[in-house]
């Protein structure tokens, strides 16, 4: 199994020093880096302190020149905000400057509230058609001159400029439903999923999805990630912290996911946990039996019944508004003693 780790620049509130957030967040791809971690993911989002993402080329940029080895996973890239030959570009500079490392991640995004912003009118449920049309374009235009006349986009012949570095970009899908993995699948793209903080069943689910995919293909021969929260800890307090943090940012989460709640300046409010339920659940013990939450021990028990489940690569999901040395002291007790057992 490889590891890959996902991290955004967060601010709970505004006491929250920007500096330091900048900091801790290249600190923690640095650790990553130096334990072999396979990718670091860098998200896209808009207006929301929570997630300080607004360009992530530009973040995968910062950590190609902090970083040695790890890849640079756009993680993901919506769509429906990009115009082909903008995105073309922006993806093959970075893994030009990067030396050859991206991994390209596109999506269809999460919260209603942004569309209503960055594209007024259309439905997050209808953007999965942007995603679509968009990803074998982008893959056009990194081989050479194409005219283009669909339904989203039409321009006349065009390139992407640079090219990227590798001869092949390794492509990812962000997947839930059952068409995204049929398309993921199609394309020859690799998958990855996020079962929320849903139980082991919802990974069964997507992997279920993943094996019915591979059938109508015919075959497939990508990786197959998952992500979790993830918080290992090994004292009370480590725990206490890492469930209340958790708790904390679900509640901020499910307004943006729910639309429940106000953003103000960027924060948005914390709907009551009473009040969340399907996808955004929030009791203590579910959510440390659900998350890749526990000591080391429970960490390699969890994560080997990912890897009996068809799962590659575990990305491990850093950011929940936990204190910065309570995540540091996380990822290096990941590093130090529930990685080896995957050695």
């Amino acid at each position: 199994m490889k590891f890959q780790i996902a991290i955004n620049l967060e601010r709970m509130d505004d006491s929250a020093d920007m500096l330091s957030v900048r900091d801790h967040t290249i600190e923690m791809i640095k650790m990553a880096d130096d334990a072999g971690f396979d990718i670091a993911w860098a998200a896209e989002h808009h207006a929301l302190e929570m997630t300080i993402a607004p360009n992530p080329f530009q973040l995968l940029t910062w950590w190609a020149e902090n970083t040695n080895n790890i890849r640079l996973g756009c993680g993901v890239a919506n769509a429906a905000y990009w115009h082909p030959i903008n995105i073309a570009g922006e993806a093959a500079m970075l893994d030009l400057i990067s030396g050859g490392r991206l991994e390209m991640g596109l999506g269809s995004g999460a919260y209603q509230r942004e569309f209503d912003r960055m594209k007024p009118g259309l439905e997050q449920k209808d953007s999965w058609q942007y995603m679509q049309e968009m990803l074998p374009l982008v893959k056009e235009l990194w081989k050479g001159d194409v005219e283009h006349n669909g339904q989203f986009w039409q321009f006349p012949s065009a390139t992407s400029c640079p090219k990227p570095l590798q001869k092949e970009v390794p492509m990812w899908v962000a997947a839930r439903s059952p068409i995204t993995f049929d398309y993921a699948v199609a394309n020859d793209c690799n998958i990855m999923c996020w079962p929320l903080t849903l139980p082991m069943s919802e990974a069964e689910k997507y992997r279920a999805q993943l094996d019915e995919a591979i059938s109508k293909a015919g075959g497939w021969n990508r990786q197959f990630a998952l992500m979790r929260h993830s918080a290992i800890y090994e004292t009370d307090a480590d725990r206490e912290a890492s469930i209340k943090a958790i708790r904390h940012v679900l509640g901020k989460f499910g307004n943006l996911m729910m639309k429940k709640g106000d953003v103000v300046n960027g924060f948005p409010d914390s709907v009551p946990l009473a009040e969340l339920d399907g996808n955004v659940r929030v009791e203590p013990n579910m959510l440390e039996e659900n998350l890749m939450f526990g000591d080391p021990e429970t960490a390699i028990s969890k994560l080997k019944q990912y890897q009996a489940l068809g799962v590659d690569s575990f990305i491990y999901y850093a950011s929940m508004g936990l204190d910065q040395d309570v995540q540091k002291r996380s990822l290096q007790t990941f590093i130090n003693k529930v990685m080896p057992a995957f050695a």
